[in-house]
């Protein structure tokens, strides 16, 4: 019996380190397309762009909790799609497929190697996509709030102060931008 417990709070433990694996590597990436978008808009846009607080101190740490939600659902959707790629690439030509993917002498890891690599692929690309399309709302608004600062803030803005209009304008034309691309 407790051999059993043992085994059962072993495999606990083991799950948790699993799912940061995922978490951490999705982490990883938000800090840097962050790092790179900062540098890119510039401090002030990406200041408006991300920051929620009072003293606008924390747009870097929103910056990469919205990286991070977004790189774990790309690559969880990229894992999915490359899966059902693979095994269509598979069962039309299962010598070639283990030809070109698999390692070793006899290629049995071939499905996974396609996986990998695939999915890997496919995130990125969208990730990428992603970031340039923020990059360009970013700009966009900043062009539009110039123009007509209280209009602006009309259009976007929620609440007493609208002062969230900068973000919601973002987060708005990067939505558009990224399904007309998909599309």
């Amino acid at each position: 019996m407790r051999r059993i417990l043992w085994i059962v709070g072993a495999a606990a433990l083991a799950l948790p380190s699993i799912a940061m694996a995922t978490s951490s590597s999705a982490r990883s990436a938000a800090e840097k397309q962050c790092r790179t978008e900062r540098t890119q808009m510039t401090s002030a846009t990406f200041t408006a762009t991300y920051a929620t607080n009072k003293s606008k101190s924390n747009a870097f740490g929103k910056c990469v909790s919205h990286r991070t939600s977004q790189n774990t659902a790309d690559e969880n959707s990229a894992q999915t799609s490359a899966e059902a790629q693979c095994r269509s690439q598979q069962s039309a030509d299962s010598t070639g497929f283990s030809t070109k993917y698999g390692t070793g002498k006899n290629g049995k890891n071939a499905f996974g190697k396609c996986v990998s690599q695939t999915a890997h692929s496919m995130s990125t690309k969208t990730e990428t996509t992603q970031v340039s399309a923020e990059e360009n709302a970013a700009k966009q608004c900043r062009s539009e709030q110039s123009s007509d600062a209280a209009a602006f803030k009309a259009k976007y803005g929620t609440g007493a102060q609208k002062a969230n209009a900068f973000g919601r304008c973002v987060s708005q034309k990067a939505r558009a931008q990224e399904q007309h691309t998909s599309s």
